[in-house]
């Protein structure tokens, strides 16, 4: 990967956009990456839309800000809004197919439009609490940005003391990760 891979992930307060940036991140970095972080709350903090900025090189990142993402997620009607000015010819767009109505919204300037229906499959199949990490696989399958063994080591970092407690989160938050990158691969 010669250039940095711009990600902006965008969606209301506790959709774990956060999340998956971070994990993203860590991943990144166990495989001898350069990856750059950067949250946005805006000023709602609870309810608003949160905002995560990540790059990812194998090279050192020269600036925290960039102007366009190579891909960009939206998972609300607000995040569509928000992530319009991150969107052009080059960018992949993901959103959510539960967002009603927003058809007329959707970026006209994005190289590709890629709707999943990840909240539906995440509580139909899996369990609402694993949505993130259905949308991380999404980020994954879109991309190829990490591998997914190291996403998967990054998860068990990050969440194994809970798979120790309960060892069917395991597979749970696995089974999400594919189905996510399947969905997103379906998409294209």
């Amino acid at each position: 990967m010669a250039k940095a891979v711009k990600i902006v992930l965008a969606g209301e307060g506790g959709q774990g956009v956060q999340s998956v940036a971070e994990i993203l991140a860590e991943a990144a970095n166990t495989e001898g990456r350069e990856a750059l972080y950067i949250p946005n709350f805006g000023v709602e903090q609870r309810g608003g839309v949160s905002v995560a900025y990540l790059q990812i090189s194998d090279e050192a990142i020269g600036s925290p800000k960039f102007q366009k993402g190579d891909i960009v997620v939206a998972l609300s009607e607000r995040a569509v809004l928000r992530t319009q000015r991150y969107v052009d010819g080059n960018t992949t767009f993901v959103y959510d197919t539960s967002i009603e109505g927003i058809e007329d919204q959707l970026p006209k300037n994005a190289g590709r439009v890629l709707a999943i229906p990840a909240i539906e499959v995440s509580k139909e199949e899996f369990h609402p609490r694993v949505f993130n990490i259905l949308i991380m696989g999404a980020v994954i399958g879109a991309t190829g940005v990490v591998p997914l063994d190291r996403v998967k080591a990054a998860i068990e970092e990050k969440l194994g003391y809970k798979f120790q407690e309960n060892p069917k989160l395991r597979e749970l938050n696995f089974g999400a990760l594919e189905r996510g990158i399947d969905l997103v691969q379906k998409a294209q």
